[in-house]
């Protein structure tokens, strides 16, 4: 089992395919992409299911594939095949996409042995995505959450990062929509990981405030008291409607201590945190020509610096140096 010196138990892997994206979301890369990996840094999918392989020995169960947009790496049908065969040591293959690609593979997707699929969806008025995201495909996303569902997969995940000022008043919204489509809608608070480093604590909208402006019409009952090494806090419609409501808050309701996550960058780079300053090059270690075991013992070494906690909320904090693209979700 994966331990960090703080006795937290690392369980969850995320794994970045690309640091490519067809979206220019003003949160994550408003202008445009930053010089993108050399081709021959970008790790392959042999040396993906190699890595995958060697984490899920070390105790890994969950892992989900990131971006960038993931489904903008060729082939990636293969690879979450080739994941999924790690199973049942894996219990969970997931994938966060902006919904390319999805309505042409959401079944094969699912047959390949993808488990779960999360989709972004930052406003339901077209205007208004188009103003986020830089593109014009809100018709393509709904198609793709719909997509999803007829695929077989049980509960699709909707993701929005919420922003003050431009998307906050759709928040009652986004809960009717998943009610109606009986989505699992996660709302995440707004996080320094743009490119162009113009966050600002301003529009930062609390899960507090979420939670306060949905429950006002819709009333919620919480899941489960805690919520342990997950993210999000869980609740349901006290009125038995389907549909699940899910608020990530890690500005303002910070979860590091109950962390389980360690993320793997596209090309090969391990991040201990989300808002890491420092990454470990373990694609170095594996075409340097280290054993399975060897790789091993670099990664539980690694996973003995994780920090803390983040570091948000003080004066001191330091922005990542690469994109949300770049670090993978």
């Amino acid at each position: 089992m994966l331990l960090d010196s703080y006795g937290r138990k690392i369980r969850d892997l995320r794994i970045s395919l690309t640091d490519r994206c067809n979206f220019r979301c003003f949160y994550c890369l408003p202008n445009g992409e930053p010089p993108m990996a050399r081709r021959d840094t970008i790790l392959t999918f042999e040396e993906i299911t190699r890595l995958a392989s060697v984490f899920v020995s070390l105790g890994i169960e969950k892992i989900r594939l990131t971006g960038g947009e993931p489904m903008l790496r060729r082939g990636i049908i293969d690879l979450v095949f080739e994941l999924s065969q790690l199973k049942p040591a894996l219990k969970d293959l997931a994938l966060t996409t902006n919904g390319h690609g999805i309505i042409e593979n959401a079944q094969k997707l699912r047959n390949a042995g993808l488990d779960r699929i999360t989709i972004s969806l930052d406003s339901l008025d077209r205007q208004k995505f188009a103003d986020i995201t830089g593109v014009d495909e809100l018709d393509n996303v709904l198609g793709s959450i719909s997509a999803a569902k007829a695929a077989g997969f049980s509960t699709v995940k909707v993701n929005a990062c919420v922003v003050r000022g431009r998307n906050d008043d759709e928040v009652v919204e986004m809960a009717r929509f998943a009610r109606d489509s009986a989505a699992s809608f996660r709302f995440i608070e707004f996080m320094p990981l743009d490119s162009g480093h113009e966050w600002d604590r301003s529009q930062v909208v609390s899960g507090r405030e979420i939670f306060d402006k949905i429950n006002t019409v819709f009333p919620l009952e919480l899941v489960a008291p805690t919520r342990g090494s997950e993210t999000a806090w869980k609740y349901t419609f006290t009125d038995g409607s389907p549909g699940e409501i899910g608020i990530i808050a890690p500005v303002t309701e910070m979860f590091c201590g109950q962390c389980s996550r360690i993320r793997l960058t596209a090309d090969g780079q391990i991040r201990t945190c989300l808002f890491s300053t420092t990454e470990h090059n373990l694609r170095d270690v594996l075409r340097n020509g280290a054993t399975d075991d060897e790789i091993a013992e670099f990664i539980r070494n690694v996973t003995l610096k994780k920090e803390p906690r983040h570091y948000i909320n003080e004066t001191a904090f330091v922005t990542p140096s690469r994109s949300m693209s770049f670090i993978g979700g």
